[in-house]
This record gives structure tokens, C-alpha cells and sequence, in this order.
């Protein structure tokens, strides 16, 4: 807790100063690019990994970055997805995976699962996925088979919040596009599902176009180096 404390007395003294205007326009409402649905591990930075700022993220967290198809009950999640989609109208959904993800291996092996109940039954939401790498892996190894969950587990969500009105609604009319992506921990590679491809792939590659109009916007001191 004091590395904590301390970090606020930081932010506070060092970083709110400069940052003063952005917060002061952050007051008055939010206007985010983008609902980013992540897993909650710890090593998992949505801001630091796409380089955005404060009021650009619409940021959900849970165990395994699961979306529970849409029913007529009310959950954390659904809710947030109405607000993110139907009231705040973000253009983009993303669903970010990431690998040596502790909450798809415990749903590989439910069996270390027994004295957490409740973690249990939300991996529930991951079955189909485990069921179609029984189907598509049952040739590989843990470490594989693992890697297809991973991917598996993204597309099964992206399916899932598309049953969610807002979601489906504004698909329809093409105001929303949905996202797949994959977070490296070890490399920071970031993989991106390519529906033309049907596979996941470099997001440098999956977005060229994109990335080449936006960084077309910027002052040339702020385009993308590479070594």
C-alpha cells in the first residue's frame, strides 16, 4: 500500500499538472474511441499497450476477458456494454486475450478449480471454446492447445457480444465494428483477428490501412519509427 500512496502523491505533484487541461475537458463528459474488454490479470495495461490517454478507453475487466451472451438478466457486464454501445456510442469493441492467461487454464483443467466456485461457474462462458479445441487440437500439445484456447476464446466473445441489441443494432447499420486481438506478454506483440484471412495476425498488418491514414494526420515528429 505505501508504493500505492505514494504513487498518488505522485500523480498528484508531478503528472495531474500537465496534464491539467485534458482532465479539465474529461469533466465536462467522455467520448471514448473504443469498448475495450480485457482480462483482469494484473499484466494487462489496455492504455499502456495501445498508447492512448485518459477518456480514449471505455475499459471492462474480468476473469478471461468473457462476454456472457446477451438474456433478460442484469449483470456488470451487459450493463456496461448498453452504456458503452447505446449511450456513449463508441465506433469500436475490442476483445483482447492475452497469453499465460491463468483464467483459461483453469478452465483447461476445472479439476484446480474445486475451492473457487464462483470463478468456476463464470469460466462456464468459455465451454464452447473448449469444446472446439477438443475438436480442432486433440493432436497437440498442453502448450498449443492452449494458444488455439487463447484465439478460440476471442472469437467465442466476439459471437456472444454480438447478441446484445445495441450491439447487433448498430453492426446492422455499420456504426460498429468488433475486434479480436491477442496481447503477447513476453514480446508485447499484439495479434489481431484478420476476418478475410479467417486468422489472427500481426495488428501492424491487420490494420495497415488504418495505421497509414492516422499516422497521415500527425506532425511527422509523431509518426512510428522503426529501427
Amino acid at each position: 500500500m505505501p508504493r500505492l500512496a505514494a504513487g498518488v502523491v505522485k500523480f498528484r505533484r508531478d503528472v495531474f499538472p500537465h496534464m491539467r487541461e485534458l482532465f479539465h475537458g474529461l469533466a465536462a463528459g467522455q467520448k471514448p474511441e473504443a469498448l475495450f474488454i480485457t482480462c483482469s490479470d494484473s499484466r494487462i495495461d489496455p492504455t499502456l499497450i495501445t498508447q492512448t490517454e485518459p477518456g480514449e478507453l471505455f475499459i471492462c475487466r474480468n476473469a478471461g476477458n468473457v462476454v456472457p451472451p446477451h438474456t433478460n438478466d442484469t449483470d456488470s457486464m451487459t450493463a456496461a456494454i448498453e452504456f458503452a454501445v447505446g449511450a456513449l456510442e463508441v465506433p469500436h469493441v475490442v476483445i483482447c486475450g492475452h497469453t499465460h492467461c491463468g483464467a483459461l487454464r483453469g478452465a483447461m483443467h476445472p479439476e484446480q478449480l474445486g475451492h473457487l466456485p464462483h470463478v468456476s461457474e463464470w469460466l462456464g462462458y468459455t465451454r464452447a471454446a473448449l469444446q472446439t479445441v477438443e475438436q480442432l487440437g486433440a493432436g497437440l500439445d498442453e502448450a498449443a492447445r492452449m494458444q488455439m484456447l487463447i484465439e478460440q476464446n476471442v472469437l467465442m466473445q466476439m459471437r456472444h457480444i454480438q447478441t446484445h441489441p445495441y450491439v447487433a443494432a448498430r453492426l446492422a447499420v455499420g456504426k460498429l465494428r468488433l475486434h479480436g486481438w491477442i496481447y503477447d506478454i513476453e514480446s508485447g506483440a499484439v495479434s489481431a483477428w484478420d476476418e478475410r484471412a479467417q486468422a489472427f495476425a500481426d495488428v501492424e498488418t491487420v490494420y495497415a490501412e488504418d495505421v497509414a491514414r492516422y499516422l497521415a494526420t500527425l506532425p511527422p515528429t509523431h509518426h512510428l519509427h522503426h529501427d
